[in-house]
């Protein structure tokens, strides 16, 4: 792991030793399955760990349940899972990805629930946090989300340059607290912080 890609997420050497583990699992798989774009495997760490292990500076401290939408090559929920994230559910409807995420959870020591099954076939679960990476639109996440959130959810979403017009489409169908967080990976993204999910 890079030095300056553990001082950002500010990991033991002990996760940091996980997350590596996770990594040489996700580039051996690659060359089999489509887990990333090509074109950004040679920053791994930055685009991908990085981008999703940032999350973990808004997470809520009373976070018990964790419902990671969309979760192909475990990004976000697998690395948030390594890092602490407790009663982690990764749904993947892929049946491929879905068996490269139980891999690679164990490769890192970790406990998750995988899910190979669209979104809306997998029972309800109260989730106090709901994450999603490069999935959707927001109008869209908050529809498939819906169905494991409560209003004291927190939804953590990164997004990139076009944010306030998806945040703005989102408002449309439904009321929700919602704030833009900085984001460590992209200048022109921001992470959406959602609470208070109410859909009309």
């Amino acid at each position: 792991m890079p030095t300056a890609v553990r001082e950002a997420l500010a990991v033991s050497r002990e996760t940091a030793a996980r997350l590596e583990a996770y990594v040489a699992c996700l580039l051996r798989w690659q060359r089999t399955i489509n887990l990333v774009a090509p074109s950004t495997l040679g920053a791994v760490w930055t685009r991908h760990v990085l981008d999703s292990g940032q999350l973990w500076r808004w997470w809520p401290a009373r976070a018990r349940v964790h419902v990671d939408l969309g979760s192909g090559g475990g990004l976000p929920g697998l690395v948030l899972a390594i890092m602490g994230a407790a009663g982690t559910h990764l749904v993947e409807s892929d049946r491929r990805k879905a068996a490269f995420l139980r891999e690679a959870a164990r490769a890192a020591g970790t406990t998750g629930t995988v899910h190979a099954a669209r979104t809306e076939q997998v029972p309800a679960i109260a989730a106090d946090v709901i994450t999603a990476r490069a999935l959707a639109p927001l109008p869209e996440l908050v529809r498939l989300g819906q169905r494991f959130a409560s209003p004291r959810t927190v939804w953590l979403l990164p997004k990139g340059r076009g944010v306030a017009e998806e945040l703005t489409a989102a408002r449309a169908i439904g009321t929700m607290q919602a704030e833009l967080l900085p984001s460590l990976t992209d200048p022109e993204g921001r992470i959406v912080r959602l609470r208070e999910v109410v859909l009309g």
